[in-house]
């Protein structure tokens, strides 16, 4: 499972229509598991969304441009899926995905998703 939320496929389907879709910023969310449609499912106990930039898209993908660290996260778990969403608390969905690779970590741990490998196509 991976791939553009249905929330952000009708605002980019709505251009169409001259529709305007713009998204300021980008946040990114941790989870234990499969995040959902609606991005809500098996969050992580660490909830701080973090702030993400991406590189220009080509060839159908973009990736990550700059390291996204939490600092002394909050509790033991294992993060496995991510959601990118348009606000840093509230707001909209706008992609969904697992991680390359299940990550472990204990409370006051710091995790990273460095740059370049959180990639979208």
């Amino acid at each position: 499972m991976s791939g553009i939320s249905n929330y952000a496929e009708n605002k980019l389907l709505d251009t169409l229509r001259n529709q305007s879709f713009s998204v300021a910023n980008v946040y990114v969310k941790l989870h234990t598991g499969d995040p959902g449609e609606a991005g809500t499912s098996n969050a992580a106990a660490e909830t701080t969304r973090r702030e993400v930039t991406f590189s220009a898209a080509s060839s159908g993908s973009m990736a990550s441009s700059a390291t996204v660290e939490w600092t002394n996260v909050s509790t033991t778990e294992t993060y496995s899926h991510f959601s990118l969403w348009d606000n840093s608390t509230a707001g909209n969905c706008l992609w969904k995905g697992a991680l390359s690779s299940s990550a472990a970590v204990t409370a006051g741990d710091t995790f990273q998703i460095t740059s370049l490998t959180l990639t979208l196509d």
